[in-house]
């Protein structure tokens, strides 16, 4: 590529992760999650203002599990190169689900923001889960040193990036008072944003709204959450994220229709399908 066509996708990138820093200044934003370039550029063709990666969708777009307790993730080169291909598609900000930052050390963190930001992210997620079953969250000062060395990666790039720290505390069955305390803490330790996946019901959300000190993100399209956007917003969330709930309800679709071609052999399936036109034009650029 023409070094002077190089210079403008670097000034593009950085207006639209620039755009991005703003959105968590102030209100209430829905930031959906994709897996692939075409489920981006379709969320794109809706209108949100930015789009998310979903680890869990990329791992099961790649035959793969999600980073669980299975052990069987998602390498970072692949991660990478994914989050690059969504990044190149889109003219509205990514940001990406980086999981743990694909290993314990906080150098290793920073790598991974670095590269991050090399592959076109406004912005990404370190959480504190390490996908072992007998200690399922890293220990609070490491993951604070974790959080510290991703915040001194963004800021040595210079470049526009909203660091989320994640915790992921209530998803391992711990208590709203350490989410607290360790949302607060990544948020000392440099994150824009603190993320606290488990929390669906309006009086959790309100609590943890009321006792951090920061933006809050809240994943919704999970069992049990039936809040809207409308009152996320009144409750003073931030930013809301659906995780890989689009993923799931789309192979929830393939499953289906697997089933129905083989079990019955017929094909009903098809009156849900968006007509070859619709699609061609929506991703004719």
């Amino acid at each position: 590529m023409p070094t002077d066509r190089l210079a403008g996708v670097d000034i593009q990138r950085r207006e639209l992760a620039a755009r991005f820093v703003e959105l968590h200044r102030e209100g209430c934003f829905l930031l959906p999650n994709a897996w692939d370039a075409g489920s981006a550029r379709v969320l794109e063709s809706a209108g949100f203002p930015a789009v998310a990666t979903t680890s869990a969708g990329v791992a099961f777009s790649l035959g793969r599990p999600d980073h669980d307790y299975g052990g069987d993730r998602i390498d970072r080169d692949t991660m990478m190169g994914r989050i690059g291909e969504i990044a190149a598609e889109l003219r509205v900000p990514v940001s990406a689900d980086l999981e743990d930052g694909f290993g314990r050390a906080p150098e290793t963190v920073a790598e991974t923001i670095a590269l991050a930001l090399g592959a076109g992210a406004a912005g990404g997620n370190i959480e504190d889960f390490t996908g072992d079953r007998s200690r399922p969250l890293y220990d609070p000062e490491l993951s604070a040193d974790r959080i510290r060395a991703a915040r001194q990666a963004v800021d040595a790039a210079g470049e526009p990036f909203v660091l989320v720290g994640r915790t992921d505390v209530l998803l391992t069955g711990g208590p709203l008072a350490e989410a607290v305390h360790r949302a607060n803490a990544y948020l000392a330790a440099g994150a824009d944003c603190a993320f606290v996946p488990g929390a669906a019901d309006a009086a959790t959300i309100g609590t943890l709204v009321k006792e951090i000190d920061g933006p809050l993100n809240v994943v919704m399209g999970l069992t049990g959450g039936d809040l809207s956007l409308a009152e996320l917003r009144e409750l003073g969330v931030r930013r809301v994220t659906v995780g890989g709930s689009i993923a799931r309800a789309m192979y929830a679709q393939l499953l289906g229709a697997a089933r129905e071609l083989a079990e019955r052999g017929t094909f009903s399936y098809a009156e849900a399908q968006l007509p070859q036109s619709d699609l061609n034009e929506l991703f004719r650029r």
